[in-house]
């Protein structure tokens, strides 16, 4: 199945349930919405990271991202994954020396540890078909609306990453046959090699 990377476009209280809120989501190359109810913690959550601010004391979801990162554990991206009987499943896609694996997470928590990752987000087009909705571009903003601006989020590049690890990837890359990454981690190895001599 094909992926379709989305990006936050609000956080907002929730028209359905008064005391939850909604982060709506949207296709990166598309116009369908992604309404998704979370509560107000993770609301909280999502927001402070969002915003940039930095509590006196790491909140929950910093406290696992300092976890993985002091085990150097990447999360590399987030997966949304599911959705059962309206309830939204998610993944965290990781990476720790070159090994991937996934972790099952709540959705609400899998968005509030891309934004500290700046990872992207991902879903499927079965649940954008299902839980989705399509915004029609009549080239005016409605009222009170601003331009929606897709956030820039930071890529780790293959100069980030030890020899060993870039051994490693590329052991996996082309056991997966993905030609294409192997290449770019080719140049970079030889880059660093050039550079050594």
């Amino acid at each position: 199945m094909e992926k379709i990377e989305l990006y936050i476009v609000t956080l907002t209280h929730s028209v359905t349930q008064s005391s939850n809120y909604a982060v709506v989501m949207g296709e990166v190359e598309g116009n369908r919405r992604l309404p998704i109810v979370i509560g107000g913690f993770e609301a909280q959550a999502i927001a402070v990271a969002m915003e940039g601010m930095v509590p006196s004391r790491p909140l929950t979801h910093d406290l696992l991202k300092n976890t993985l990162d002091t085990f150097e554990i990447e999360v590399k991206e987030i997966l949304i994954n599911n959705l059962i009987e309206g309830v939204f499943h998610a993944r965290l896609v990781c990476t720790q020396h070159g090994r991937e694996f996934e972790i099952d997470s709540r959705t609400s928590d899998a968005i509030a540890m891309a934004v500290r990752y700046g990872c992207p987000i991902f879903t499927y087009d079965f649940i954008l078909d299902a839980a989705g909705v399509r915004i029609e571009d009549t080239g005016e903003e409605a009222e009170g609306e601003k331009e929606e601006t897709k956030p820039k989020r930071k890529r780790r590049g293959y100069a980030e990453y030890s020899m060993d690890d870039l051994n490693a990837m590329l052991e996996k890359v082309i056991s997966e046959e993905d030609y294409e990454k192997a290449a770019k981690i080719r140049d970079e190895i030889k880059k660093r090699s050039e550079e050594q001599s």
